[in-house]
């Protein structure tokens, strides 16, 4: 080969690395935030993708996904979302409740952050549903909201119960609300509640022997990330001390426990997806109204219901939109 030839073919091998270079540093990168396990096992990652997808993206193609998880511990949060920061991530989505989405905010105000939680004008991290402002948009889940609901179905389950409790995360800046919803709930019915507040594994543990020298014939798991990691232990838990218990996500009676009722994950991951994806292609997210879900589930598990020695009534499996045997 002659000396300019292999000069030429030189210029060309460096000209197609420098192009392949710069097209691998312009795919975006999405920093994905949960609570649970750091990698592609975290619950609704499918259906986030499947967003994603009908956005025009797909991992590993023209999309990155950065993926950080606590593994249950939260005093890990603020080092995660600043290396994520760090990394100047494209956008940052977060499945992992209030306090994550707010130490998220405090961290950046220009990388845009996706989230999905309770009431997110009540906690403050949006201006309106409609017009979120800043770099803050997602899915509110309407746990709070659903609380009497789930108080209305846990007494038609365990309708003995004359003293329910109810677990709060106190760390919530819903609970004092999540409280008041369930006590009014409890007073049409002439049931007594009692408030467990627990902020720790331990006063877990605590919490069901309270619970259990309280003589409660139910409980009411309040709505927080926080108990969502650790709904396999919430689980077992009911399971050793016989209570009939209902949860938001449909993740808690296929981990064993009695009953849910709350909006879809799947629904809403998916269109956690959606909205990245639509930030990826230049809207900002101060123009996406926060999204409320239109579909919720009920889902009973009928063998947890036998060995709790419970009847659930025909009402109940006539509306379940899934019934575990």
């Amino acid at each position: 080969m002659r000396r300019r030839d292999l000069i030429i073919l030189l210029a060309g091998a460096v000209t197609a690395a420098h192009a392949l270079r710069a097209q691998q540093k312009a795919m975006p990168v999405i920093g994905f935030l949960c609570g649970g396990s750091p990698d592609t096992a975290a619950p609704g990652l499918p259906a986030f993708r499947l967003g994603l997808s009908e956005a025009g993206y797909v991992v590993g193609q023209n999309v990155a996904i950065e993926y950080r998880g606590a593994e249950g511990r939260f005093d890990r949060m603020p080092a995660l979302i600043a290396d994520l920061v760090g990394r100047k991530v494209d956008v940052i989505a977060i499945t992992a409740g209030f306090l994550t989405v707010q130490l998220a905010k405090d961290a950046t105000s220009t990388i845009p952050i996706v989230f999905f939680s309770g009431d997110p004008v009540e906690a403050g991290l949006v201006a309106s549903l409609a017009r979120p402002g800043g770099n803050l948009t997602g899915v509110s889940d309407m746990n709070v909201e659903l609380l009497p609901k789930r108080f209305e179905l846990l007494s038609e389950l365990a309708p003995q119960a004359r003293v329910m409790g109810l677990l709060v995360y106190s760390n919530s800046p819903s609970a004092e609300r999540i409280i008041s919803e369930v006590q009014a709930a409890a007073r049409a019915k002439g049931v007594e509640i009692l408030i467990l507040k627990v902020s720790s594994e331990i006063e877990i543990d605590a919490a069901f022997e309270t619970l259990v020298q309280r003589q409660a014939g139910a409980l009411l798991i309040g709505p927080d990330a926080f108990f969502f990691i650790r709904r396999d232990r919430l689980a077992a838990l009911t399971a050793r001390h016989a209570v009939p218990a209902i949860f938001g996500p449909r993740e808690f009676p296929v981990a064993g426990g009695l009953a849910s009722y709350g909006a879809s994950l799947t629904a809403i991951n998916r269109q956690l997806g959606i909205y990245v994806g639509r930030i990826l292609k230049g809207e900002k997210p101060a123009d996406l109204p926060v999204q409320q879900p239109t579909t919720f589930e009920l889902v009973v598990n009928l063998k947890t219901a036998r060995a709790l020695g419970l009847t659930v009534p025909p009402s109940i499996l006539a509306r379940a939109d899934e019934v575990i045997e």
